[in-house]
């Protein structure tokens, strides 16, 4: 879990700040101001997806413009061959790009089609299954993954704001560095607590973003 960094990377000044607040102290984690095209390296890029791989808007279709229209039908590919035609969200796949400096392109649902998922744990989930999926990778083949850049989740379409999104996304990468050696129910309900929606369809999410 200590061989890959992340680079968190969006155009949206307020989505930056929120990741400088919630990742501060965080190790191997940058954080820029910028599209992910003007990035000099990563390994990897984010693709903060809906389920049916339609690229068509946002940075998905920033990420076809960059890498060519062949990894949207790998992408799309991939989905009907080992999904079914549907990629749930909280999955992520791990996809080649072709490009020779940027090989790997990360595919991570975080909602079935577009649609506001500010009172979900859907940008947590997407998180979490997207550095499973890195790990995995990592440890499976023999092409590392030695940085990931990946933008704000949820924070476009989705609508969620910055600071929740930061907030979800860093919990994310703090349980992902920090993995229990025993599990029980009280560490599930810790666990539970500190991510604070899901089945209860967000209520806490909207009490702490309308303080």
């Amino acid at each position: 879990m200590k061989d890959f960094h992340l680079i968190l990377v969006d155009p949206n000044p307020a989505v930056c700040t929120a990741w400088k607040k919630h990742f501060k102290r965080m190790p191997r984690v940058k954080i820029v101001n910028s599209g992910f095209e003007d990035l000099p390296e990563f390994d990897c890029m984010v693709s903060a997806a809906n389920s049916f791989g339609l690229m068509d808007g946002g940075v998905d279709l920033a990420i076809i413009g960059f890498f060519g229209v062949a990894l949207l039908d790998r992408v799309q590919q991939h989905i009907l061959t080992e999904f079914r035609g549907e990629q749930p969200v909280g999955t992520s796949v791990i996809i080649e790009t072709g490009h020779p400096r940027h090989p790997f392109l990360a595919h991570t649902p975080t909602m079935r089609l577009p649609m506001p998922i500010a009172l979900t744990d859907h940008v947590y989930t997407a998180m979490w299954a997207m550095l499973l999926a890195i790990d995995k990778h990592n440890r499976t083949s023999q092409q590392k993954i030695g940085s990931v850049a990946c933008p704000g989740l949820g924070t476009a379409t989705g609508c969620v704001p910055p600071a929740e999104a930061a907030r979800q996304m860093a919990l994310a990468y703090y349980n992902f560095l920090h993995p229990p050696t025993l599990l029980s129910w009280p560490f599930a309900q810790d666990r539970q607590n500190l991510i604070g929606v899901g089945g209860d369809l967000g209520l806490k999410a909207k009490s702490r973003t309308e303080d």
